[in-house]
């Protein structure tokens, strides 16, 4: 079943469960609160009629001061349902507008349905029932039982406006309950959908078609998870792509040593280089082999470097020695080529330290200075200052720059300029560098050359 059914279904079951308790506890209530409305204005009524069928005086008589048939409650309830019987202290009926029948068996409890709530029950109906006494004082002042008053009013009126209000408010409720129901619908569409979408751009992941993946617009949390599928997307399509230009490049560079192994090799054999030609091809064999165990080396070393963890051992490195190991290892190709190395360390680089593996690091940087070593017209500078948040490093020559079409891919693998040799150097740096949670980037300097800077978390910067 569907997301958006599921949702729906549940908020509706929900909206019916609430429905039915709001009318299992509203509708028995709603006919106590009428009975009791009832009441109040019976209790009221009955204490006009007392006063209009009495006289009002301080002492009032046993039996009123008219006869009964004068009395003028017929006139007093003309239009109204409620019936009333006037009584004597001994019970006897001395006024009613009930049968004598019907009088006796009300003012006898038969037929009471409830003590508590006074329902009397007849053969045509149920009545409310509301006795309204009245006391006597004596003339030696002493309080007796006078007369009383009786009052009935018909159930079946109340259950009528009982069953009008219930069916008005039941059907507010269920209004109101389709009115919520279509708008939880509304709003778990608006949710829901984004996601359906979401999961069929998930399937285009799925199956490897990173270029079809598009973004889908959402708000909230959705909206974020969005953006990061898409960003996925982008990174794992990148990363494809680099995958099978690594295997591109990968395969040339080795086939070219080999196919010089191979012609020489196959030329011995079969006789055709003999004497110097076969002193001169031996050479150019052993010298493939040290390219091909070379390319080899580095990329098992890239390899282990962006994946293994135990090849990588974090140490406390201060910059002014790594520099320093960095120019006497320099020092013979510099000489080689007749290039001047100068090294620029701010005042507040003194005692600090990165954190990396301190051979790792050297080989990087070794990595960078050879690259600038092999197209530098005569000077290297490496510099080295503190900024706020880290510790930059450059490395810097003045050779004819990087060409703009080679920036954007420089780190990765097999990726080298007309000089390059196994194209595995910067993108060994870049990986050590990434590893030593810093980074590296090159760029052309307005002087002309080109420059390799490389950032690394400030210890000190918090303190």
């Amino acid at each position: 079943m569907k997301l958006l059914v599921r949702l729906n279904l549940s908020i509706g079951l929900l909206i019916v469960c609430i429905l039915a308790i709001t009318v299992v506890l509203i509708y028995p209530l709603l006919l106590n609160t009428l009975i009791e409305g009832q009441r109040k204005d019976m209790r009221e009524q009955g204490s006009i009629l007392m006063k209009l069928t009495l006289p009002e005086t301080s002492a009032i008589p046993l039996t009123p001061a008219k006869p009964v048939q004068q009395l003028p409650l017929q006139h007093i309830l003309i239009g109204s349902k409620m019936e009333a019987i006037i009584t004597s202290p001994a019970n006897q009926v001395l006024y009613s507008t009930l049968p004598e029948e019907k009088a006796n068996a009300l003012l006898g409890n038969s037929g009471i349905q409830n003590k508590q709530q006074n329902i009397w029950q007849s053969e045509e109906d149920d009545y409310i029932v509301e006795t309204i006494p009245a006391s006597a004082v004596t003339a030696n002042g002493e309080v007796i039982p006078a007369i009383s008053l009786t009052v009935a009013m018909p159930l079946g009126e109340i259950k009528e406006m009982w069953i009008a209000l219930f069916q008005r408010m039941l059907l507010i409720l269920v209004i109101g309950a389709a009115l919520t129901f279509l708008i939880s619908m509304l709003i778990t569409r608006r949710l829901v959908t984004p996601l359906t979408r979401l999961r069929q751009e998930l399937k285009k992941v799925e199956t490897r078609r990173f270029s079809e993946v598009k973004l889908i617009k959402a708000d909230g949390e959705i909206g974020e998870v969005a953006q990061s599928v898409s960003q996925l997307a982008a990174v794992l399509e990148q990363y494809e792509k680099s995958q099978k230009q690594f295997f591109q490049n990968a395969s040339h560079e080795l086939k070219t040593p080999l196919m010089s192994i191979q012609g020489y090799a196959e030329g011995m054999k079969d006789g055709i280089f003999t004497g110097e030609k076969a002193e001169k091809g031996l050479g150019v064999i052993v010298k493939e082999c040290e390219r091909l165990k070379s390319i080899v080396t580095e990329m098992i070393l890239l390899a282990k470097l962006e994946s293994e963890e135990g090849i990588f051992r974090t140490e406390q490195i201060k910059i002014e020695t790594l520099i320093q190991e960095l120019t006497d290892r320099l020092h013979p190709l510099l000489l080689t080529k007749g290039l001047e190395l100068q090294t620029v360390i701010a005042d507040n680089v003194a005692s600090r330290h990165i954190a990396g593996d301190r051979e790792k690091l050297l080989q990087a940087l070794l990595n960078i200075a050879a690259n600038a070593a092999r197209y530098a017209k005569k000077t290297i500078w490496v510099r080295a200052w503190i900024g706020e948040q880290n510790v930059h490093l450059e490395i810097a020559d003045d050779g004819e720059g990087i060409p703009e079409s080679l920036l954007p891919r420089l780190f990765q693998r097999f990726a080298k300029g007309a000089h390059g040799e196994t194209g595995l150097g910067l993108a060994i740096s870049r990986a050590i560098v990434e590893r030593s949670r810093g980074q590296i980037t090159a760029s052309n300097r307005k002087e002309g050359g080109a420059s390799f800077r490389l950032q690394f978390p400030n210890p000190g910067a918090g303190s």
